[in-house]
């Protein structure tokens, strides 16, 4: 009889707790200010072309096997640790694509990491850095979307390890790697960097690729932009502080955010060759003031492979 009475104390505590974990991994959506944002007007198409070049959307969500890169039907396979991703179909095509969503919808989805149903998306989606993109960004975003083409068909869906399928523990992940909000600007610095600064941390999410995760998939702090091996861990990202790029110029890191070509008669390569091809799209102004961020970024060795 007392360990029967011993075992209701544990019970209460054990639903206690799983009540607790249930409300603290409820997907957390954009605030009202950032929803007047994006819905209340309708957003500029053609700044929206610009930020979906600066975002790099294409290359993850643009259909294989061909050359059209505004066919966004997805299905570019992400390999990883912890299994295979598969990219989204973000064509406007109503049923395998995006075409019922709003641009709130987007919003949640850049700003948040969370889907229209409610449910935490997988941080291969690299939202860790596109919350800090700006609302009127996603509403011109939304915009230019809606001027594509429909693709039908949806890509085959992701390969993970089954511990990995629980959308719901992803709440745990972000509470130790995601920090939701927008960058303020730094008033010591001029309003070129701090452009640079938001192409390259938020659109661009150039730390993504070029730095070192731990084995929660979250970026280390002391390896930030210092380089990576890549997901798959067949190939190295290269450091890209002053470390390795000390003896480029502001204009020769520029001029290779263009033409992909390095000032030492080099071409860039692999998944990079995608960005130069994006990027040559910006103005030029912008790809200056990205360079002028990367140049500023304090040297850090490359860590080990």
């Amino acid at each position: 009889m007392r360990a029967r009475l011993l075992l209701i104390p544990a019970v209460l505590a054990g639903c206690a707790a799983t009540v607790a974990g249930w409300w603290m991994s409820a997907p957390q959506r954009i605030t009202a200010a950032e929803a007047r944002v994006v819905s209340e007007t309708e957003g500029d198409p053609e700044r929206g072309k610009l930020v979906f070049a600066a975002g790099d959307c294409a290359s993850c969500h643009a259909s294989p096997g061909q050359s059209d890169r505004s066919r966004l039907g997805g299905g570019i396979a992400l390999a990883s640790p912890y299994g295979t991703f598969r990219a989204p179909n973000i064509s406007p095509d109503r049923i395998d694509g995006i075409g019922n969503w709003t641009a709130e919808d987007l919003a949640n989805a850049l700003l948040r990491g969370v889907s229209p149903d409610g449910s935490h998306y997988y941080p291969v989606f690299p939202y860790v850095s596109f919350t800090h993109t700006q609302p009127e960004d996603v509403r011109d975003l939304m915009a230019y979307l809606r001027t594509l083409p429909a693709v039908k068909g949806r890509p085959p869906n992701h390969e993970i390890n089954p511990i990995f399928r629980i959308r719901r523990a992803l709440a745990f992940w972000k509470m130790l790697y995601f920090k939701p909000g927008p960058i303020a600007p730094d008033p010591a610095r001029d309003e070129k960097w701090n452009r640079g600064r938001y192409l390259a941390e938020a659109l661009g999410h150039c730390a993504e690729c070029h730095s070192t995760r731990d084995m929660l998939g979250g970026i280390k702090p002391s390896t930030r932009y210092a380089g990576g091996q890549d997901p798959a861990g067949t190939g190295f990202y290269p450091n890209i502080t002053a470390a390795r790029l000390g003896d480029w110029s502001e204009a020769q890191l520029a001029a290779m955010l263009k033409t992909g070509n390095t000032p030492n008669h080099g071409r860039v390569g692999s998944s990079m060759s995608d960005v130069v091809t994006n990027l040559a799209v910006l103005p030029e102004s912008d790809r200056e003031a990205i360079a002028s961020f990367v140049k500023s970024l304090p040297s850090r060795p490359t860590p080990s492979p």
